[in-house]
């Protein structure tokens, strides 16, 4: 582990309002990369942004990225199943995850602003303009090469 007990505990604490709930519970049923559920990948990347921040002392607003990371994949639906409303899911679904995030939580503008641009350079007119936004972005990819180049199924 990267992180203190201390701060183990912090982030576990920042998380305790989405955790129990059943929508992002539902999170556990759908693959995002690899063998890696969103549930998981969305975890993952909360870690890494949190440790990012600490480690080379970015001083954002650990509120706003935890809430950032931990629902920016917050769509609810398996994007390996073809259907019409996810055909272009690398272009919408920071959009849907966000909509949800705002829907089950009422999360503020900057929390979107996190989740809407965390596929830029793909989505190329959504260009991070936070720092929580540009760690979770890059926290993002960090993981998603992780899980598709050693999770694999």
């Amino acid at each position: 582990m990267f992180l203190t007990d201390a701060e183990q505990n912090q982030l576990k604490e920042l998380l305790s309002r989405f955790e129990g709930d059943s929508h992002v519970q539902d999170m556990k049923k759908y693959i995002q990369h690899g063998s890696v559920t969103t549930f998981t990948h969305c975890k993952n990347v909360t870690y890494v942004s949190f440790w990012m921040n600490r480690k080379f002392k970015l001083c954002s607003d650990e509120k706003a990225l935890v809430t950032g990371a931990f629902l920016h994949d917050f769509y609810l639906y398996d994007w390996h199943v073809p259907e019409e409303y996810h055909r272009l899911h690398g272009f919408s679904h920071a959009k849907v995850a966000s909509g949800n995030a705002v829907k089950f939580f009422g999360i503020g503008p900057k929390e979107q602003s996190i989740i809407q641009c965390h596929m830029w350079p793909l989505n190329i007119t959504c260009i991070p303009q936070s720092r929580e936004a540009v760690i979770v972005c890059l926290a993002d990819k960090v993981c998603s090469l992780i899980e598709i180049f050693v999770h694999r199924k």
